[in-house]
C-alpha cells in the first residue's frame, strides 16, 4: 500500500486485531483502535495508534466511537467471543453475549459507517468470519450461528454497496492459535483435536493485509476448508457425518 489510508480496527486488543493494528501502524497508516484491555491499547498508543477504550456490544459504545474517528478509508471488524458449549447448556447470557458482540455491533457499526462511504464513492469493510459461518460444527452451535449471520450478512451487503465503490471482503479462517481457544474452550479437548491445523496469527493478518491490497470477495483459510464448504454445500450429510465423528470425540 503505497498510500496512507486510515483504518478502524475492533477488537485490537488481542489476536488478530492486536498484531494488524501493530503491522499497520508500522507501514505508516492512521489507525484507530477499539477494545477493552487498557494495558493494550496504552502499549498500541505508544506505538501511535489512535486508541478508543469501548465495548461495542454495550448502549453507547458505537456513539462513542464514532464521536472519536473521521471517516476510515479501511474497517476492519475483528472483535468476536464464542464458547463451545452443547447447545442446552449454553447460557442464556452467553448466547447474548455472542450475538450482540459478533453480529449486532459490527452491523450497527457498519449502518454508520456507510453513508460517508457512500458519498465518496470508496471504502472497504472487512469482516473476521469463520468457517463455522459455513459449516457448523456440534459445541459450536451459537457461535456457528452468529458467524453465519455475518457471512450472509456481509453477502447481501456486498451487492448493495457495489454501486458505490464500496469493497466488502469476508476472512473465514478456521482455529487460529490465540487465546480464544482456550477462552471458548473449558475443556481442552478442541485445541488438542486440531493442534496439527490451528492457524497462526500471522498467517491470517497476512491474508487481510493482501485483501486490502487487492479487495477481494473473501478468503478462505486454510485454503482446503474452503474445500470443505464446498463440498459441504453438495454432500450435506456425509460432511455432518464425519464432522460429528471428529469433533464429540471424548
Amino acid at each position: 500500500m503505497k498510500k496512507r489510508k486510515s483504518f478502524l480496527i475492533t477488537g485490537a486488543t488481542s489476536g488478530v486485531g492486536y498484531v494488524l493494528t501493530k503491522r499497520l501502524v508500522k507501514a505508516g497508516h492512521e489507525v484507530w483502535a477499539t477494545g477493552r484491555a487498557p494495558e493494550v491499547l496504552l502499549e498500541l498508543r505508544n506505538e501511535g495508534a489512535h486508541t478508543i477504550p469501548a465495548d461495542l456490544s454495550e448502549k453507547g459504545g458505537i456513539d462513542f466511537v464514532m464521536k472519536k474517528i473521521g471517516s476510515p478509508d479501511v474497517v476492519i471488524f475483528s472483535a468476536g467471543v464464542g464458547k463451545f458449549q452443547y447447545a442446552h447448556e449454553v447460557s442464556n447470557e452467553t448466547i447474548r453475549k455472542t450475538m450482540d458482540i459478533n453480529v449486532v455491533a459490527p452491523i450497527e457499526l457498519t449502518k454508520r459507517l456507510l453513508p460517508d462511504m457512500m458519498a465518496r464513492n470508496s471504502g472497504h469493510l472487512i469482516y473476521l468470519g469463520s468457517q463455522a459461518g459455513k459449516v457448523a460444527t456440534p459445541k459450536a452451535s451459537v457461535y456457528a450461528a452468529s458467524k453465519h449471520a455475518l457471512v450472509g450478512y456481509a453477502n447481501a451487503l456486498r451487492m448493495e454497496v457495489a454501486p458505490f465503490g464500496i469493497h466488502v471482503t469476508t476472512i473465514n479462517p478456521g482455529p487460529i492459535d490465540t487465546p480464544f481457544l482456550d477462552l471458548a474452550d473449558d475443556t481442552g479437548n478442541y485445541r488438542a483435536s486440531l493442534s496439527k491445523h490451528l492457524l497462526t496469527v500471522e498467517t491470517v493478518v497476512d491474508s487481510v493485509m493482501q485483501s486490502i491490497e487487492k479487495p477481494v470477495r473473501e478468503v478462505n483459510l486454510p485454503w482446503y476448508m474452503g474445500v470443505t464448504s464446498k463440498l459441504h454445500a453438495l454432500a450435506p450429510t456425509l460432511v455432518e457425518r464425519l464432522g460429528r465423528n471428529f469433533f464429540m470425540k471424548k
